[in-house]
């Protein structure tokens, strides 16, 4: 039995829902050597879990100026390519390849680029496709934001949203194991031949309840997740904070910034200097772990770097320009508004399909204005926030997919059965 994994991951997102089934699988086989490529930007993810001996990042790894969404433009696309992914995707190829020809596994998490190189590897591979979900097809657009009719009929032509050369990889006899992240589009992939799984969703794993702080009780609790990639996030962070300009609420209101690496302490203090917050220091700040406060008016701002899934379940709504972490709040319930922006992630294409995977549970403004009215309105209608949440945790499913595709990952990949 081999006692070698090699995975694959292809952006911040797919490298934590990698790193939920390492640790699954670590629990069922102790002894496993676990070595991680991160195909896009450095794979910080994985850091702790690297210091603490668990696993082993392989390079190659650069950063790239579209931030690894250069398929959402010509633009972002031309810039990498200058920027040496061609040579960045080769060494990549190369690594892969020796270890497949090796004979040890490969489980690949994200889309086609990792389903690719696993299969180019020649050896045995599993696939855990992250980012595509048939909810985003047959779902309407939210109001007001356009149709794609073009697009929806090639996905209702093929029956699923994932492509042919996809499917021809996933059924490759060398693949062991596929599993994607609804029932849904299992069923659309099966049609084709793809003996692929649902057992459940990796993002929903990591949450735990948390009791409300005291302080933060009689407050309307917001979570503002701005997205990490610099300078797109602060650009996000400036235009979800406009649209409390166009908010007026009898409570105080606190306003949680659960953020990562970026952007960093400086660059946030400059921002909301320029908005009009002061530093401030009260009770809140310790009682909920925070780094940093501010306060303007009746509104605080608390800054928390990976406080995300301790701060996710005390919010009522939460203003998300993200994707992964969009994706797990309202998994937990608790619906969102977001505003698009220049991008290069979160752009209004990313914002369309995001609110339709989700059912409606998170809804796209167009400008802080809208955003503002919508934010009044929902704070004021709990039922309504009460069945935009329940959306987001049916599209989501439960948590358990984790340990769920850790079984599939050592019977399957691990155990070799045929």
């Amino acid at each position: 039995m081999p006692d070698q994994l090699l995975v694959l991951s292809n952006g911040h997102g797919e490298d934590l829902i990698a790193l939920r089934v390492i640790e699954a699988l670590l629990q069922r086989r102790p002894a496993l050597q676990l070595a991680v490529l991160p195909l896009v930007g450095q794979g910080n993810a994985y850091a702790a879990a690297e210091a603490a001996g668990m696993l082993e990042r392989l390079g190659p790894r650069q950063l790239l100026p579209s931030g690894g969404f250069s398929n959402q433009s010509l633009r972002g696309l031309l810039l990498d390519l200058a920027a040496g992914l061609p040579l960045l995707s080769w060494r990549q190829w190369q690594l892969v390849r020796r270890w497949g020809l090796s004979g040890a596994p490969i489980l690949a998490v994200g889309d086609l680029l990792p389903l690719l190189l696993a299969w180019g590897g020649g050896g045995p591979f599993g696939f855990i496709g992250t980012p595509k979900s048939d909810y985003t097809w047959v779902s309407p657009p939210p109001c007001h934001w356009g149709h794609t009719a073009l697009a929806d009929a090639y996905h209702r032509s093929k029956g699923s949203e994932w492509d042919p050369w996809e499917w021809a990889l996933m059924a490759s006899r060398r693949c062991r194991l596929v599993a994607v992240r609804d029932r849904l589009t299992a069923r659309g992939l099966q049609r084709h031949g793809v003996a692929a799984l649902a057992p459940g969703n990796p993002m929903m794993d990591g949450f735990s309840p948390g009791l409300l702080p005291t302080e933060l009780r009689g407050q309307r609790r917001l979570l503002l997740l701005a997205g990490s990639r610099m300078p797109e996030a602060l650009r996000n962070a400036a235009r979800l904070l406009e649209s409390f300009d166009h908010l007026a609420l009898a409570e105080p209101l606190t306003v949680l910034m659960a953020t990562g690496r970026e952007p960093g302490p400086q660059a946030l203090a400059t921002l909301l200097e320029a908005q009009g917050y002061k530093p401030w220091q009260g009770e809140l700040v310790k009682a909920t772990g925070a780094h940093a406060a501010w306060r303007r008016d009746r509104t605080t701002l608390l800054v928390g770097p990976g406080c995300f899934s301790q701060w996710a379940p005390w919010a009522e709504l939460g203003l998300a320009n993200a994707g992964t972490a969009t994706e797990q709040l309202t998994g937990l319930g608790i619906p969102a508004l977001s505003l698009p922006g220049a991008g290069p992630q979160f752009k209004t294409g990313f914002a369309r399909r995001q609110s339709r995977l989700l059912g409606g549970a998170v809804l796209p403004c167009h400008t802080p204005r809208e955003l503002g009215a919508r934010l009044q309105l929902l704070l004021n209608e709990p039922e309504l926030r009460r069945s935009l949440g329940r959306r987001g945790q049916h599209r989501m499913g439960a948590p358990g997919g984790s340990a769920a595709i850790a079984a599939f990952v050592e019977a399957r990949l691990l155990g070799q059965e045929p």
